[in-house]
């Protein structure tokens, strides 16, 4: 399993019905009306339709919003075309770049992605998601001491960061560095557990799983075995697994335990 995960910067709040076309957009909303001559509501009160303008900012976030959206169900084009239009709007938008950047590497254009994280960090060198991405793209092209510098950069700027923590722990794993391995997915299941306020966690079943992927293949399968299972326990009481890549790890983790088990068992 190894599958790393990618950050984008979504500051997401409830919608309301609007269009997402430049400009000043407005919705319609009725106010009733009193009858000017004798200040008393009539029978059938007059109503006037007045107009909401949204305001620059809430059209980009919402913009944003449904471009990440499209990136989600696999519309990278339209994705890709929202992103334009926000950076044509905000040239100097770290986040969008970054966004932007992770649509291109979804989409296979590795090249362009790699461009627009180095143009998303040299904007906001702080900027902590746009580290661990630019790590994944590093991790796919088997360049792995860039991509451990760019992970422990993303954690560097933001310690709750888990995906970096996973994702640096899969290539430490990677490297058969296995003690560091276990090391960061017990960072990022203790961070998990510390926010997740005793609630069921997906992101813990993905933990468990690459521990004990890292267990199994340093040789300690009774820890692999029991890591599996909390795995599995973990799936089982989710609400929804609506990942593709959470039925990756699913099935891989029957496969695995499967191994770990029948030679034991005689099977």
């Amino acid at each position: 399993m190894n599958a790393r995960t990618s950050l984008s910067q979504d500051n997401s709040r409830s919608l309301r019905p609007t269009y997402l076309k430049s400009g000043k957009t407005p919705v319609s909303r009725r106010n009733s009306t009193t009858n000017s001559v004798s200040n008393r509501r009539t029978d059938s009160p007059r109503r006037a339709q007045t107009a909401v303008w949204l305001e620059p900012s809430e059209q980009d976030r919402l913009l944003r919003q449904r471009s990440l959206s499209e990136a989600r169900k696999g519309n990278f084009m339209d994705a890709i075309e929202g992103f334009n239009l926000l950076l044509k709007r905000n040239p100097s938008s770290s986040v969008d770049f970054n966004n932007r950047g992770l649509v291109y590497f979804q989409s296979g254009q590795f090249v362009a992605a790699l461009a627009d994280y180095n143009h998303a960090i040299q904007l906001n060198p702080k900027l902590a998601s746009a580290y661990n991405n630019r790590a994944n793209y590093y991790a796919a092209q088997s360049c792995l001491t860039e991509a451990l510098a760019d992970y422990e950069m993303a954690i560097d700027l933001d310690p709750t960061n888990i995906r970096a923590w996973i994702n640096q722990g899969i290539t430490f794993r990677e490297l058969e560095e296995f003690a560091q391995a276990i090391e960061n997915f017990d960072h990022a299941l203790q961070i998990t557990q510390l926010l997740s306020n005793g609630s069921t966690n997906v992101l813990e079943a993905h933990i468990f799983g690459a521990r004990g992927r890292a267990h199994h293949l340093s040789g300690d399968w009774n820890y692999a075995i029991a890591d599996y299972n909390r795995a599995l326990e973990r799936f089982a009481d989710a609400d929804t697994i609506d990942s593709a890549a959470s039925h990756r790890l699913l099935a891989q983790i029957d496969g695995w335990l499967d191994d770990l088990i029948a030679p034991q068992t005689g099977f």
